[in-house]
């Protein structure tokens, strides 16, 4: 018996990978990402015959937060961060993917570029509760792209 997956089949948001290196492979992955978000600063300008008009200005810097379990600290997503405290980080263009239940296949990938960490939150710690330790890490980015694969 063939089953065929509805088109209209809504696609689960619990994947998520980064890549900060441009190699292709995955440098760390995500249970939740928010942030990615295109937006321009707004202009207004009133001239002498009471007209209001806005107008588009300068793109919005992206903000993006990634929240994932906490894991041991070694790979390149950790070593980036603390870079930051050297005052020797760099800028780079990461792609943030979301996938399919395997983890494997891309789904649709987020470019952003120029970017660097500015924030690593630790988890809130409370004994009584039953619930696992969520990391957030912020990156700032100039650009963001879309590509739906």
């Amino acid at each position: 018996m063939v089953e065929y997956v509805n088109s209209d089949y809504r696609v689960p948001t619990y994947r998520y990978t980064l890549d900060i290196d441009g190699d292709g492979k995955t440098d760390a992955t995500f249970s939740g990402v928010s942030g990615l978000e295109l937006g321009v600063e707004t202009i207004e300008y009133k001239d002498g015959l009471g007209n209001w008009f806005q107008m588009p200005g300068q793109r919005q810097a992206i903000n993006v937060t990634l929240k994932r379990a906490v894991l041991p600290q070694d790979g390149p997503l950790y070593a980036w961060l603390m870079s930051v405290s050297l005052n020797t980080v760099e800028k780079r263009d990461c792609t943030i993917s979301l996938t399919d239940e395997s983890g494997e296949t891309p789904l649709v990938t987020w470019s952003i570029s120029d970017a660097f960490p500015i924030k690593l939150t630790a988890p809130n710690f409370d004994a009584s509760a039953n619930e696992i330790a969520i990391e957030e890490v912020s990156l700032l980015a100039s650009r963001l792209t879309v590509e739906f694969n």
